[in-house]
């Protein structure tokens, strides 16, 4: 491998995905650097978790070509890898509900052959910090949306991946916590790893990252820095004149007059 490809986390060639005739993600090309926080952005139903499905293994392209921290997710011996450096909030949480928090936790750290006194210093730590503690008691079947979204997160984190992938990590999650998690997603990312993230909020994603993707209809059709795309305007106005909406199209119903009733 050499050092331009050591320097790449995430590189895709003509990534495709089918669903029957529905082209869900259509010869995207992707090129993200490592120790970049890059925000992959879209309106609904754009590609986007099933972009971030098939970079993380758990979904087949229909055609191109994946590289995930040097490995191909594709490839099976490659495949376990990657997926022991990486770490994901998916858009479906995928947490055992009859398990307590830190019970679930433990569980992922051994299967990362975490050391027993590394595992429960940083299953304390997190559960602290995203003020999991206090339900400490609780069955994950009895958490909220957002308790199951911090904990997915603390277990993205657990074994301090090279790469995190997260799909809207902040959607159910209070002011208090949000402002924590963009704190500790910042020094994750400071301190040499990768981040991708999707979120519709686009004051996160302009206050948190360093380089966008934008993905309409399954196109990839911007990708540049966040400095650079900022020189022309905002990030919600690029936003809006990549998706294809009149930003100056004044929202309207007939029956939301003035005047009142």
């Amino acid at each position: 491998m050499n050092r331009n490809q050591m320097d790449i986390a995430i590189q895709t060639t003509w990534l495709s995905r089918r669903f029957g005739a529905f082209r869900a993600v259509d010869q995207v090309d992707l090129k993200v650097e490592r120790g970049t926080f890059y925000g992959f952005l879209g309106p609904n139903g754009a590609g986007k978790s099933t972009t971030i499905k098939m970079l993380t293994g758990l979904l087949a392209p229909s055609a191109g070509t994946i590289s995930v921290l040097g490995q191909d997710p594709l490839d099976k011996d490659e495949a376990l890898v990657m997926k022991s450096r990486i770490g994901v909030v998916p858009e479906d949480l995928a947490l055992f509900d009859n398990l307590k928090a830190a019970e679930y936790l433990t569980f992922l750290g051994r299967m990362h052959s975490m050391p027993k006194e590394t595992l429960r210093s940083r299953i304390e730590e997190l559960l602290a910090l995203l003020d999991l503690e206090k339900d400490a008691d609780k069955l994950t079947i009895e958490y909220s949306h957002g308790m199951k979204k911090k904990l997915a997160l603390a277990a993205a984190i657990l074994p301090d991946p090279d790469l995190l992938f997260l799909d809207e990590p902040f959607e159910g999650i209070d002011a208090v916590s949000s402002r924590i998690i963009r704190k500790l997603l910042t020094n994750f990312m400071q301190r040499g790893s990768t981040i991708f993230l999707t979120s519709h909020v686009l004051e996160i994603v302009e206050r948190l990252c360093t380089h966008v993707g934008i993905i309409v209809g399954g196109k990839l059709v911007e990708q540049t820095s966040l400095g650079e795309l900022g020189s022309g305007g905002s990030l919600e106005q690029r936003f809006l004149e990549v998706v294809g909406t009149d930003v100056e199209h004044e929202p309207h119903l007939s029956w939301l007059g003035e005047g009142g009733r």
